[in-house]
């Protein structure tokens, strides 16, 4: 099982809500829950997450157009993003462009991101810089092909802090910026067909659990969720547990799910039920 590394449920959840008293409590809330930050960037062992090395640098991907290793994001000086600037941190969020102007591997979800708020982007910026640095130098990325990151539909634009009032839209924002439809989407020839295949599942993870394969959670009421309720659906996200009482493997970050509040969920949740049916 995945770990969630260090995170002060306080900051998550001060005052039940989703939106915390300061930026950095709202950053922690979304980098480690929504946003499964640690599921990539902290180092794993036999039982999950190293909480001691948390953020230091974490899974490893050889695919046809990249070698890379998810990157220390601890403000470590030498090995991490200490000498990175606010704007530095941004600008990767929302271009996918390094600060000397190298693109960061696709597998990196930044075509997710551009809709993040100007008020949550200051916001994970300040819970990054937090964050206790280690020192820990990941293998440097070796980049095959150019393959630049797809921008989800819908999501070019920053979302302000009104539209996060309408609960669909929240939920989309939510699901967006946490790249469900990264993983629930198959890919073919290194692409996301959005319009064709948008939640239909089928995406391979190999990993030390095995192989695990996305599923579909469309409304189809055959092969996706459409016959679950929401609180099925619900018990998924947050305790990896299907409809039918089978447990779920990782890379599906439940464990930080299992700490997002009970309107956000809700709000995933009904955008979830709006996507079109596929077979």
């Amino acid at each position: 099982m995945i770990r969630l590394a260090t995170l002060s449920l306080a900051a998550v959840v001060i005052g039940g809500a989703a939106f915390a008293d300061t930026p950095v409590e709202r950053g922690s809330y979304l980098v480690n829950t929504i946003m499964t930050c640690g599921n990539c960037h902290t180092p794993k062992g036999p039982n999950g997450d190293i909480a001691d090395k948390a953020f230091s640098g974490g899974l490893s991907w050889d695919e046809p157009p990249f070698k890379v290793t998810a990157s220390n994001i601890t403000p470590d000086q030498a090995t991490g993003i200490g000498t990175w600037s606010d704007a530095d941190i941004k600008k990767l969020l929302r271009t996918g462009l390094q600060p000397n102007g190298v693109p960061i591997a696709s597998v990196m979800p930044t075509g997710f991101y551009d809709i993040i708020t100007d008020s949550d982007l200051d916001a994970i910026v300040a819970y990054l810089r937090t964050l206790k640095p280690i020192t820990n130098k990941v293998p440097d990325p070796i980049y095959k092909i150019a393959a630049p990151p797809q921008i989800f539909p819908g999501g070019e634009q920053p979302y302000t802090q009104a539209m996060l009032d309408d609960k669909l839209k929240r939920g989309f924002y939510l699901a967006t910026i946490g790249h469900c439809m990264e993983c629930h989407t198959p890919m073919v020839k290194g692409h996301h067909d959005w319009a064709a295949d948008l939640g239909r599942g089928g995406f391979e993870f190999p990993g030390p659990w095995g192989v695990s394969v996305s599923r579909n959670i469309t409304s189809s009421k055959t092969k996706g969720i459409g016959n679950w309720t929401d609180a099925e659906v619900k018990r998924a996200i947050t305790q990896g547990i299907d409809k039918d009482g089978n447990k779920l493997m990782p890379p599906m970050g439940y464990v930080y799910y299992s700490h997002m509040t009970d309107a956000d969920l809700d709000a995933v949740i009904a955008w979830v039920r709006t996507l079109p049916p596929k077979e």
